[in-house]
């Protein structure tokens, strides 16, 4: 059986954002994933172990002075460790580096993102003390709703250039890239969070990546 991480912030702990609350294991994208890879194997031997890691408001690597305790790096190893051996780390942050009481740029995020993926890439925490295979997911563009925009303000224009830094800096440190602004949307309902559908569709992506790489 193999094990993947899946690291990331509300949207991988599967904030609804017509509720407020949580979507069902059917719907999450990391428990889909679960299912998909899993697909012909007995129920009582899967060939895949999921471990969900999200937490709502974490960042890449930012103290947020407002919620505090949601720095995706500082919060990394000790994850890491708790969960090994793992096969494959799969993390979708930055959305929550976009707001402007971080005052971020682009490259800063996508930086810090791949700064996460060298830690992942050096942790050891991989079978037999081996390094684990590291999927960087770059998250979707932002959409333009009132919701939330007293948290993110108008982070449309910054969340649309990640895209263009998280795919090379994932290629320099030998990464696996997902551009998920290619698949999936922002829901409507919120600007940040994802319907459904997109949970289905991301977790179809993810689970193509993996079957080919691992």
């Amino acid at each position: 059986m193999k094990t993947i991480l899946c690291y990331g912030d509300s949207n991988t702990w599967g904030h609804d954002p017509r509720t407020g609350g949580r979507y069902d294991h059917k719907t999450r994208w990391p428990m889909v994933l679960k299912q998909l890879l899993n697909q012909g194997a007995p129920e009582d031997d899967p060939a895949y172990w999921i471990v969900e890691e999200g937490l709502g408001g974490r960042t890449v690597s930012r103290d947020d002075p407002v919620e505090g305790g949601r720095n995706g790096l500082e919060q990394l190893l000790p994850i890491l460790n708790s969960h090994r051996p793992i096969d494959m780390v799969v993390f979708m942050l930055g959305t929550n580096d976009l707001k402007p009481r971080f005052n971020p740029t682009a490259w800063d995020i996508a930086r810090s993102a791949q700064r996460m993926a060298e830690i992942i890439r050096d942790s050891r925490t991989g079978p037999g003390g081996e390094s684990p295979k590291v999927l960087m997911i770059c998250p979707p563009p932002t959409a333009r709703s009132s919701a939330l925009g007293h948290i993110f303000g108008d982070s449309n224009r910054l969340s649309a250039e990640l895209s263009q830094w998280y795919g090379p800096m994932a290629g320099e440190c030998g990464a696996l890239f997902l551009d998920a602004g290619k698949i999936i949307v922002s829901s409507e309902a919120d600007g940040i969070h994802l319907d459904p559908e997109d949970h289905r569709k991301l977790a179809a992506a993810v689970a193509d990546l993996v079957s080919k790489n691992l």
